[in-house]
């Protein structure tokens, strides 16, 4: 499994809720789902976004917001109307006692239907499940705009509309539907991001060390050196080696080392895996020398980490 989409295997949409939203100013959108990924997709209209810090980043028409972190944030027709008389939205379908369904707030119609008013939306706020996730949090700014083709908001207004008549399936449908948006935005973001895009990314664009990186990731419990990696790779170890410090900004195996051990902490968070087998799964002999690796890179021993994060 490719890196993405073993960090994406952590977070996911689950329960989202598809609505229309109709919207005259002045107006705000208080988003408080205390998820760690929020995407908004604007389909029609825009605003501007009002995160924790103070950043403000407009938002209109084609694009798709990704805000990270689980603090409350706004979306308003304009800055100032938070400070002002406006009309005020909640968004916290994942809060205890929400009463957030779909059903719920199927077709739901905010404000007043006027076309030059009309604001329409999607929104995915994305659960999490254990840590595994983090890597890909730690990758991302704390907002991201990413402006896409007008008519690929049309087609994706219409699947929405499609995917809420509440047939069979039409609730995984939404949901698989953000999951879809979410991993074209961010693997749209990370190519057009070039060298700032994670190492992790860039490594798999690059023709030389894309197929040892893939075959690392599918198989970390193998032993792998410097040598099997370049034979992968089909170059020289001297090469390969020299090529994947300067793209990944540090050698082959102090990746694979830092790679096991944020699987590790995976598998410690999200499973009840023994030390010892654990250590298994990532490439390591015995209990042992995982444990004093584990320890070396996270500060921790396993065990302790593992009371500690439950």
């Amino acid at each position: 499994m490719d890196p993405l989409s073993s960090l994406l295997s952590g977070i996911r949409a689950e329960g989202s809720v598809v609505s229309h939203a109709v919207l005259t100013a002045p107006w705000t959108i208080r988003f408080a789902d205390d998820a760690p990924l929020t995407m908004i997709s604007v389909l029609r209209g825009g605003g501007t976004l009002l995160l924790p810090e103070g950043t403000e980043r407009a938002v209109g028409v084609g694009d798709t917001a990704i805000v990270r972190g689980s603090a409350p944030f706004h979306l308003a027709d304009h800055p100032s109307s938070v400070h002002g008389s406006h009309a005020a939205y909640e968004i916290a379908c994942f809060t205890p006692d929400a009463g957030c369904t779909a059903e719920e707030l199927a077709g739901i119609t905010w404000g007043t239907d006027s076309k030059e008013a009309a604001t329409a939306l999607i929104v995915g706020a994305y659960r999490a499940s254990g840590r595994r996730h983090e890597r890909l949090l730690r990758a991302l700014p704390p907002v991201l705009v990413l402006k896409e083709d007008v008519e690929v908001c049309a087609w994706l207004e219409t699947a929405a509309a499609d995917a809420a008549r509440f047939s069979a399936g039409s609730q995984a449908l939404m949901d698989r539907l953000l999951d879809w948006a979410l991993v074209c935005t961010l693997r749209t973001w990370f190519d057009r991001a070039g060298a700032d895009a994670p190492s992790w990314y860039r490594g798999l664009a690059d023709p030389v060390l894309a197929p040892a990186l893939q075959a690392f990731h599918d198989r970390p419990a193998e032993a792998w050196t410097v040598e099997s990696l370049a034979t992968r790779a089909g170059v020289s170890r001297a090469l390969f080696a020299k090529r994947f410090t300067k793209l990944m900004g540090r050698p082959p195996l102090a990746y694979l080392t830092e790679c096991r051990m944020d699987e590790a902490e995976a598998l410690l968070t999200d499973t009840d895996l023994s030390i010892a087998q654990i250590g298994r799964s990532v490439g390591y002999a015995d209990a042992f020398g995982f444990s004093a690796a584990f320890k070396r890179h996270k500060g921790l021993s396993p065990s302790t980490f593992r009371a500690a994060a439950a």
